[in-house]
């Protein structure tokens, strides 16, 4: 069996790791037990945390041992990682309600069977809810040195504007996870996002001063695009697992319409295609077309997180809009009743309750720049009334700039 630290080195993932070659000679004699943690700061995982999921994923078909670790405990802090400002404080009913979430959608990606060694899915509220906090000082905290915390680059981007000592609280907490992971589980390797470098090192060596056994840290690609910014935002937010939230149409459009440059490491990264098909679709040189490989990455991620019958109707609903045909019957929909449409809604009202735009003056702006159609009809009047007419196929046709579509019917 082909050792998984090649697979994960071959489709980009790595970028950082305690010992390259010690981990690669690990992960060769399954299984190993490792763990990815995430913070339920709100209530769906996002395309930011695919990327991880597919590791967890790649790990466990090749005998490896996932622990999903839900930061219950974690999150009461935040994670100054990456962040210019503090995180806003969430309620224990509300990180447990997220939580609840986020092991609903896990389940759909990796098999969960601690008796049998399948994946484990533990909450660091747990051990972290009930410490004693000068004991824990006493025991663990004069493990920590200060002037090597402030080098972190977790630390460092918040220096300028002000690094609470609450959030300073996080290393030796997310520290705190990895030994005692070790200590239930025999946990001897945490994977996380590049940003994780700092807080995963830190475990390594805790475990390693507390127990005097070795423990490593590997780290892997953020999801950028080719700008260097991160992928799975959108004008209407985050891009979210949860089709509730994003819908399976919606989120199939936000990877159909990716910059060229940012297809291959996407199928790369979040598919499982072979790499010598990834590099066939993507070779331009050796004539491949890149609006197949954007359609084929669209399908699969779609495939993956909302199963093949939702990337199907996505498909046909994206032929249906952009000329090859299909169902138009699987594309947003918002059904507005007959009571609020009376005899007509002026067009920014009839946008807003599409939740196209989200206030008037978004609407006015929208006009202005010439993105809002009806019909395929471009709206120039702010005050244009949209009536019954414009439903004469039993459903009208908005659009909002080029590529987002959305179907209004009253009823």
């Amino acid at each position: 069996m082909t050792n998984v630290f090649d697979i994960l080195q071959e489709r980009g993932f790595i970028e950082q790791s305690t010992n390259m070659e010690e981990v690669r000679e690990l992960l060769s004699k399954p299984p190993v037990t490792f763990y990815i943690g995430f913070d339920p700061t709100a209530d769906s995982l996002h395309v930011g945390h695919f990327i991880q999921v597919m590791v967890m994923m790649h790990m466990q078909r090749a005998g490896h041992r996932p622990i999903a670790l839900i930061g219950g405990g974690t999150t009461m802090v935040g994670d100054p990682s990456g962040r210019t400002d503090m995180r806003k404080m969430l309620t224990v009913e509300q990180i447990q309600a997220n939580a609840d979430k986020f092991k609903k959608q896990f389940e759909r990606f990796i098999t969960f069977d601690e008796e049998n060694g399948g994946a484990i899915m533990v909450n660091n509220a747990d051990w972290l809810l009930p410490i004693n906090y000068i004991e824990f000082l006493r025991d663990y905290g004069r493990h920590f040195s200060v002037n090597r915390m402030l080098t972190a680059e977790c630390y460092k981007s918040r220096l300028e504007r002000g690094l609470t000592f609450l959030e300073f609280n996080y290393m030796l907490m997310q520290s705190y996870d990895f030994l005692e992971l070790f200590r239930r589980y025999g946990t001897m390797l945490q994977m996380g996002g590049n940003d994780q470098w700092s807080n995963i090192l830190s475990g390594a060596d805790l475990i390693r001063r507390v127990e005097g056994a070795p423990a490593h840290a590997l780290t892997f690609s953020l999801l950028t695009n080719s700008a260097g910014k991160k992928m799975g935002k959108t004008e209407a937010g985050a891009v979210w697992l949860d089709p509730e939230k994003t819908s399976p149409y919606d989120f199939y459009q936000y990877w159909r319409n990716i910059d060229d440059a940012d297809v291959k490491k996407c199928l790369s990264l979040l598919t499982f295609i072979p790499m010598d098909e990834v590099n066939a679709m993507t070779d331009m040189e050796a004539g491949a077309n890149i609006n197949d490989a954007k359609r084929r990455l669209a399908w699969e991620i779609t495939a993956l997180v909302h199963g093949k019958d939702e990337a199907d109707k996505a498909e046909a609903a994206a032929k249906a809009l952009f000329g090859g045909g299909g169902d138009l019957a699987n594309m947003p929909t918002t059904t507005i009743s007959a009571e609020q449409f009376g005899e007509g809604m002026d067009v920014i009202s009839l946008f807003m309750a599409c939740e196209l735009v989200k206030t008037r003056s978004e609407g006015r702006r929208l006009i202005q720049e010439g993105g809002c159609y009806v019909n395929n009809e471009r709206i120039t009047d702010f005050n244009q009334v949209i009536d019954a007419t414009a439903f004469a196929e039993g459903h009208a046709l908005l659009r909002k700039g080029k590529k987002v579509y959305h179907k209004a019917v009253i009823g």
